[in-house]
């Protein structure tokens, strides 16, 4: 009976595997990049190496937006190494500190003749309730209020070199976000009710907002936006987890995840793609377009978020 009972959980543990592999969406677009010009932040590790990897081997000029030096250099190597593209490289880039993306942004628009491809891959997880020099929230501002000035920075370059694509990567945690427009910063948190999971779910939802106002803002112009879901993916972001029952069950559970080469293919699918040229405000999981919840899609909320993080990171 306990060796019957052991061989059904063996199979039934097999068959979840296989089934997680089949519908892993995989890019099967073999377009090359050649004299276009990419950035992925955080791509020192993770999915973000596996997507400017990719980038690479397609041809491409491709940046390295990292906060860490000796990460970024290392992966600059590796990735060089990997794929003979010696037009790879590391740029120094905080999302944690809006000066340094504005110092990063301006050293890209004075450097760089054209921009086809932003990737805003860099996010956290586990971060304590503690304000940056900004005065803004560490994890709202690494996951949102960061990307969204890059971004917004960025624009005029990938406008004049259009066609070109906004990627940003969200999460299915989204479904847990909630909008509080007067609480974008955790201002009406407590030490009781701080929590790491809400403050990650809130940003992944700004993010596909931010992508629904941003692919308005930019109808007509041959730029296009779209955020994604990766899957979830054998990173730091999971597998560095400190708190929580998830904690004790990870080396478990880890077993079905995704590879980070697996977590990238939908960065890299709304990155090259012809099937998703023109394609703009969507958001996708597995290499094709997936539902958000009512809130992620309403568009006065995103119109309102937006207004809100101008001000907030002093574009206005």
């Amino acid at each position: 009976m306990f060796q019957s009972l052991v061989l059904v959980n063996i199979a039934l543990i097999f068959l979840i595997k296989v089934y997680c592999k089949l519908t892993t969406g995989i890019c099967r677009s073999s377009r090359h990049l050649v004299g276009k010009v990419a950035i992925v932040t955080g791509g020192n590790k993770g999915i973000g190496f596996e997507t400017a990897k990719n980038f690479a081997e397609r041809g491409a000029r491709v940046i390295l937006a990292c906060r860490s030096e000796e990460l970024g250099t290392v992966a600059r190597d590796e990735i060089i190494a990997a794929t003979g593209n010696t037009d790879v490289h590391y740029q120094h880039l905080d999302l944690s500190s809006l000066a340094s993306v504005r110092a990063f942004a301006a050293g890209v628009i004075k450097t760089e003749k054209r921009l086809d491809i932003l990737v805003n891959n860099a996010g956290v997880y586990e971060m304590p309730n503690e304000k940056t020099k900004d005065g803004l929230l560490l994890a709202a501002q690494t996951n949102h209020f960061g990307p969204f000035l890059l971004t917004c920075l960025l624009l005029p370059l990938l406008k004049t070199s259009a066609p070109s694509r906004i990627i940003n990567v969200s999460s299915m945690a989204h479904r847990r976000g909630t909008v509080d427009l007067d609480n974008l910063n955790a201002e009406k948190e407590t030490s009781e009710t701080f929590s790491y999971s809400k403050v990650y779910a809130n940003t992944k939802i700004y993010n596909i907002l931010m992508t629904v106002e941003l692919a308005e803002r930019l109808k007509g112009t041959g730029v296009t936006a779209n955020s994604l879901h990766p899957g979830v993916v054998s990173t730091d972001i999971l597998l560095k987890i400190k708190s929580g029952w998830t904690r004790a069950l990870m080396p478990y559970i880890s077993k079905f995840f995704k590879t980070q080469w697996e977590g990238a293919q939908t960065s890299i699918y709304l990155a090259v793609s012809p099937e998703v040229e023109g394609v703009s405000g969507k958001y996708f999981a597995d290499c094709h377009e997936a539902n958000v919840t009512r809130l992620a899609e309403d568009r006065d909320i995103a119109r309102k978020l937006w207004e809100v993080s101008e001000k907030m990171v002093g574009l206005k």
